[in-house]
């Protein structure tokens, strides 16, 4: 169901920024930075096939549960630094920011990584919390003719956001084919040169005193895992909080019954989308919800599963009938 979404979405983005590169200053949305790329005439770029360090400045706005919410866009790339402090790869980002915030300092930001681990940051860019969205239908698949749209459930309203595109996806990739793939391909190599590259970025943009929070899918569930570790412990950042959507197993391995109970949530919020819980659970926010399934899942559902035969008759009917209840 990803292709043609990637697709649609790759097009979309190339688009994107070939407009935003090539909008004179007075348009719509007003273009309030250019490249640092270098002149034809500079001879010292002759080796590196794009330049790892340049950026576009966009502004614009959405409407997120009826307020206007403006913000500034930032879209380039930006280095990842060798020991000897020489780029070695440009990371291609979109960061978004509230542009009416006066305290940068107390509002938080967001760390977006998708997973792959060959995947750009695509889906959770313009399908889930970024201020635009891809026009496709209820399975996920695009709409003729291909288009974005303004985003109602964007988090720009509460948290900046970035989207970061790893070494090989999206627009990132190395200066050279000189530098050593080993420098970016690996499970600890992927998290110590993003957890450098962070580092960069949150420098630059002045974000060392905002709240700073990791989230990614998949693949980049077990990604912002590990950077969670890397950034406090070689790069004193301090994360204030770690976001998992549709995780993986992160390594551990679980029993089939553990592993099918915590699954429960998921079931849970797939019954409510779908509307097939009893009334006095459908009409709760899903935000209200899923916390009450969740304290189900491990206070009760997974107590329960671990006694297995222990587990008295009445007991194991009442969890059935719960269990039946939120799914």
């Amino acid at each position: 169901m990803k292709k043609p979404l990637l697709l649609a979405a790759a097009l979309l983005v190339g688009s994107y920024l070939t407009h935003a590169q090539q909008r004179p200053a007075g348009g719509g949305e007003r273009q309030a930075s250019t490249s640092t790329a270098p002149s034809k005439d500079d001879k010292s770029g002759e080796s590196i096939p794009f330049n790892p360090d340049s950026f576009v400045v966009t502004e614009s706005e959405v409407t997120i549960k009826g307020q206007r919410v403006p913000y500034k866009a930032t879209t380039g790339t930006m280095p990842v630094f060798d020991e000897g402090g020489k780029a070695i790869a440009g990371l291609f980002y979109m960061y978004y920011e509230r542009s009416d915030v006066k305290d940068r300092g107390t509002r938080p930001l967001i760390i977006s990584f998708n997973g792959g681990p060959g995947t750009a940051s695509v889906w959770m860019h313009m399908a889930y919390t970024g201020p635009v969205l891809l026009n496709i239908d209820d399975e996920g698949y695009p709409l003729q003719p291909y288009g974005y749209k303004k985003n109602p459930y964007s988090i720009l309203d509460v948290a900046d956001i970035v989207f970061i595109d790893p070494v090989n996806t999206g627009y990132s990739r190395p200066v050279s084919k000189d530098v050593p793939t080993s420098k970016f391909f690996g499970v600890n190599a992927d998290i110590k040169y993003l957890a450098e590259w962070i580092r960069t970025f949150v420098t630059r943009n002045n974000r060392w005193d905002s709240p700073k929070y990791l989230i990614g899918e998949s693949y980049g569930t077990t990604r912002v895992s590990g950077l969670s570790l890397e950034l406090q412990s070689n790069q004193w950042m301090y994360i204030n909080g770690v976001i998992l959507v549709s995780p993986t197993t992160l390594g551990i391995e679980r029993g089939e019954a553990s592993e099918a109970a915590l699954k429960v949530p998921y079931c849970a919020a797939t019954a409510w989308y779908h509307k097939k819980l009893p009334a006095d659970l459908q009409k709760k926010d899903l935000t209200d919800f899923l916390p009450e399934v969740e304290n189900f899942t491990i206070n009760e559902l997974l107590p329960a599963v671990s006694m297995g035969g222990f587990l008295d008759d009445a007991k194991r009917k009442a969890i059935a009938a719960k269990l039946a209840r939120y799914t």
